[in-house]
């Protein structure tokens, strides 16, 4: 882990080598930042205790596991996403290997933040 001083603070204070950005699209999200934000996402729009999110790992089961995310869910889930992510999913890009396990909807939403 290294630190390196800045006239900026860091606004995530993740501690992870890229770079994490309040200040808007095109600038690039650590991945340890956007994980707290997609956990945070996902216990907003299922009404989950935020512990149980943060509890979720790579291999953790979504759409079929989780109880709370029904099929409406998934709409409010991905709704929210484009929101606070600042991207858009557009309907060809939602399968179910993306929405099976928390790892596939991290990686999903990597690479849409990889487009802008």
């Amino acid at each position: 882990m290294s630190t390196q001083p800045s006239a900026e603070s860091a606004p995530q204070g993740t501690g992870d080598d890229a770079a994490t950005t309040e200040d808007g699209p095109g600038l690039p999200m650590s991945r340890a930042a956007l994980d707290a934000e997609l956990k945070s996402i996902i216990a907003d729009v299922l009404g989950i205790d935020a512990d149980q999110a943060d509890a979720l790992d790579d291999d953790s089961g979504l759409f079929g596991h989780l109880p709370e995310l029904d099929s409406m869910a998934v709409a409010g889930l991905l709704t929210e996403m484009e929101d606070r992510l600042d991207i858009v999913i557009e309907d060809d890009d939602v399968d179910g290997e993306m929405l099976e396990t928390y790892g596939g909807l991290l990686t999903f939403a990597e690479s849409k933040l990889s487009e802008i």
